[in-house]
This record gives structure tokens, C-alpha cells and sequence, in this order.
């Protein structure tokens, strides 16, 4: 486990992360999603793929990796860019799996294979429930009860640092098509059928809208990759010339 400092624009940001493997010459990198790290990334993938490099990242305000600023998914995208230059690793030419809000930082980044797993991106209407707290949530604001709004905030945001729920906000409504769509490169996407955080007509529409794209399902929820890690990882493995290190 190691950390490298990262400057964005006069902004320092303390990049936590592990390698493993760092015997080959093409390497992996993996995006965990909101609210969670790298940790969960690595029990599904770390025993896999062995004749890759592993590069395990906490992004700024998640594990151990601190954030003190407000940030964009675009922000998001530039820092993991330097942070990867700064390891002399080209973001084009490695392969990039990202989970949920990490689907869309790798997206941004170009690599040669894109992996998807549950990725988020596109709007998906939101149930009455939800659109009525968030109504009820702003009227409190309105009127000056911003403490007592706070009980209507999502899960995701519990525990939330003031800079963490401002980007939560910039981040969690974004309609990523254009991107998806102006993706050119592979993309191998994985999906659980029964995810009730990025549902599965997500999925397939992000499969539609990058051209040269594989998509598959798998029975399991918003973090299905963790029981089926084997068969992604062949599945990539078929996509890509793996080196004998010997």
C-alpha cells in the first residue's frame, strides 16, 4: 500500500493506492464506485489476472484518500489521468475497469479496453418517493431548516463531509450518453439483473450506445462482479495478449 500526491490545478490531492503483481509490462487499473474503495475491487479481482498488474485506487474522499475540495466527475477523470502519468502509466493505452460512478471516470479516460461493471451514466426517473423527499428537502431549505432537510438525504450520503455531499450532488444526476456514445474503443460491460442501483435497461443502453461493445448479465445485484469475477476476467482475457512473465 502506498501514496503519491497529486497537484490539479494548485489542488493537492493524497492518492492512496496499491499495486500488485508490477512484474509485466501492461497493467490494469480498477475504479471502485460511490461510497465504496478500492478494497472491494481487489477481493474480486486481486487473485485474478495474474499476469497483469493490478493498480488499486482510492479516489479523493473515499478510503483513505481525503478530498477537500468540490469536485466533478470530470475533475475526477483529470485527477486519475495525472495520478496514472505520475506512475508512468498512459491511461490509452491500459485497461480500465470501473464500478457504478467509477463506470464513468474510465469511460472519460479513453483506455484501450474498457470494462463496466453496473456502470452509472444515464438518468433513470427517479421513484415518488424519492422525487418527494427531495421536494420536501428543499422546501425545509427554503425555508432556513437546513438541519432538519438533512434527514431526508439519501444512504449514499450519510456520514457525508459538507465537500463530499456537494459533489455527490454535482455527480449524481449527470446524463453520461455523450460520452458512452463517443466512446470508440472495446468496451466489455457486466451487469446485475437484479440491480436496484443502476438497473439493468442502463446497461443495455449503454451497450447501444458504444458501438463496438460486448455486454452480458449475470443473476446478482449492484455488486454481482464480487461472485463473478471468474468469468469477467476470462472474458477479458480473451480480449487482450497476455505476456508470459518467464
Amino acid at each position: 500500500m502506498a501514496a503519491r500526491k497529486v497537484n490539479y490545478y494548485g489542488k493537492y490531492f493524497n492518492i492512496n493506492y496499491e499495486m500488485i503483481n508490477n512484474k509485466s509490462d501492461q497493467s490494469i487499473v480498477f475504479l471502485h464506485g460511490w461510497g465504496s474503495n478500492k478494497e472491494i475491487m481487489k477481493q474480486a479481482f486481486g487473485k485474478q489476472l495474474q499476469n497483469l498488474n493490478h493498480l488499486y485506487i482510492d479516489m479523493p474522499g473515499f478510503g483513505k484518500s481525503e478530498n477537500n475540495y468540490v469536485l466533478t466527475t470530470i475533475d475526477y477523470a483529470n485527477i486519475m489521468k495525472i495520478f496514472l502519468e505520475n506512475l508512468n502509466l498512459n491511461p490509452n493505452e491500459t485497461i480500465i475497469v470501473g464500478h457504478s460512478f467509477g463506470g464513468k471516470i474510465a469511460t472519460t479516460l479513453m483506455p484501450k479496453l474498457l470494462v463496466l461493471l453496473s456502470s452509472a451514466g444515464i438518468l433513470e426517473p427517479k421513484p415518488f418517493k424519492v422525487r418527494l423527499k427531495i421536494k420536501l428537502a428543499k422546501f425545509l431549505r427554503a425555508l432556513g431548516l437546513s438541519n432538519i432537510s438533512k434527514i431526508f438525504r439519501s444512504k449514499d450520503v450519510e456520514n457525508m463531509d459538507q465537500n463530499m455531499y456537494e459533489t455527490f450532488k454535482n455527480v449524481v444526476d449527470e446524463d453520461f450518453s455523450p460520452y458512452f456514445q463517443g466512446f470508440y474503443k472495446k468496451a466489455l460491460i457486466f451487469w446485475g439483473e437484479k440491480d436496484m442501483a443502476t438497473s439493468l435497461s442502463s446497461g443495455e443502453k449503454i451497450h447501444s450506445l458504444i458501438k463496438n461493445s460486448e455486454f452480458k448479465s449475470y443473476d446478482g445485484d449492484h455488486y454481482f462482479f464480487i461472485n463473478y469475477s471468474n468469468d469477467i476476467c476470462d472474458i477479458i482475457k480473451s480480449h487482450i495478449v497476455i505476456k508470459d512473465q518467464n
